[in-house]
């Protein structure tokens, strides 16, 4: 579940093993442009794009904004363990994925077409987050 009270520091050893998986989700589902990993009070760790032209680091405090929002939201609401949250515009779409963590949770930020295949994104992104928990468990 998203969470706001860790640290925006991250070993360089997880920051590459997480590129690397962002990278991933950037070059095998078409339709994305930009996936931007962020600590989850709202700072930029890396970020791969196609499309570039997006200010990082507003960029990661608004998606920090926006997961405080959520997670407020959340409580009220009685859900738990929010995963993923999708805006879908005229123009694109944009997922914030979480990647839940005792030590280092990050949220990845993915920007893309209209046209993208959603679900192929979703479960791209979900295995993505999977694969980094993991890296991250003793």
């Amino acid at each position: 579940m998203f969470t706001l009270a860790q640290s925006r520091t991250a070993p360089k050893e997880l920051i590459d093993f997480a590129k690397s998986e962002i990278q991933d989700v950037l070059m095998n589902v078409r339709s994305v442009n930009y996936v931007m990993l962020c600590s989850t009070d709202g700072f930029e760790l890396a970020h791969v794009y196609k499309r570039n032209g997006y200010n990082n680091t507003k960029l990661a405090a608004v998606s920090s904004s926006i997961l405080a929002m959520v997670a407020a939201f959340m409580n009220e609401i009685h859900l738990e363990g929010c995963q993923s949250i999708t805006l879908d515009a005229d123009n694109g779409k944009a997922i914030l994925t979480s990647i839940p963590s005792p030590n280092h949770p990050m949220i990845i930020v993915t920007l893309t077409e209209k046209d993208v295949l959603l679900g192929q994104l979703l479960y791209t992104l979900k295995n993505a987050s999977n694969r980094i928990i993991q890296y991250q468990s003793p």
